[in-house]
């Protein structure tokens, strides 16, 4: 008896975890919340890709989260080839608003040549920084990508960018990222944020001045 309530349990933790992991509830909410074509003009098969925060946030495919959960990075989780070089991407669509993306896309993070998924041994080229959302702009789109870098190591071009600039973040490409560095998108996820009384400090923070 014990054994089989044993095997029905891991039955259901085997379904639960495809049905989150599986490529096509990933590719429907990619497209329901139109991040296709917003941020990717085509999709493939793609994995869930978790993104933990603090106190067990989580991102979950357009769930909300605040900025006051966001504001540390994230731990991040993917199935890669441990031989294999990978690209992860966090970017906003919707800077300033998603009804006037005027500098969309707005990018938070950056991190290239990871080698498998030891995120900690690759490049950081863009620091981390949390949503910002302006305030009275509605919620926004916090888009999680994973690339495998097709032609292995890639020498990155662009400008190292602390968590304290704003540079080479607002008015970027995606899609162009891809096609530049021939990148084939493996896994995502997304949550949407809006303003809260922590976005003064992230906008700080991005002002480059010491308190």
């Amino acid at each position: 008896m014990f054994k089989k309530l044993l095997f029905s349990f891991i039955v259901l933790i085997n379904l639960y975890n495809k049905c989150e992991g599986g490529s096509e509830l990933v590719q429907k909410r990619l497209r329901e919340d139109e991040i296709v074509p917003d941020v990717l003009q085509k999709l493939s098969d793609v994995d869930f890709l978790k993104v933990s925060y603090l106190k067990n946030s989580k991102a979950d495919l357009g769930n909300i989260l605040t900025p006051t959960q966001v504001k540390e990075q994230p731990e991040i989780e993917y199935d890669a080839n441990p031989n294999d070089f990978y690209t992860l991407l966090m970017t906003d669509p919707d800077a300033p608003s998603r009804m006037e993306p005027t500098f969309r896309e707005f990018r938070h993070w950056l991190v290239v040549n990871i080698p498998g998924n030891d995120i900690e041994n690759g490049e950081t080229v863009i620091e981390y920084i949390g949503s910002g959302p302006p305030k009275d702009t509605g919620l926004h789109r916090y888009v999680f990508l994973v690339f495998k870098q097709s032609k292995g190591k890639i020498d990155f071009d662009g400008p190292y960018v602390s968590n304290h600039s704003p540079l080479s973040r607002p008015s970027t490409s995606t899609r162009d990222l891809i096609d530049k560095y021939d990148l084939e998108l493996v896994a995502a996820n997304f949550f949407e944020a809006e303003y809260d009384d922590y976005v003064p400090t992230v906008h700080f923070q991005l002002s480059g001045k010491s308190g």
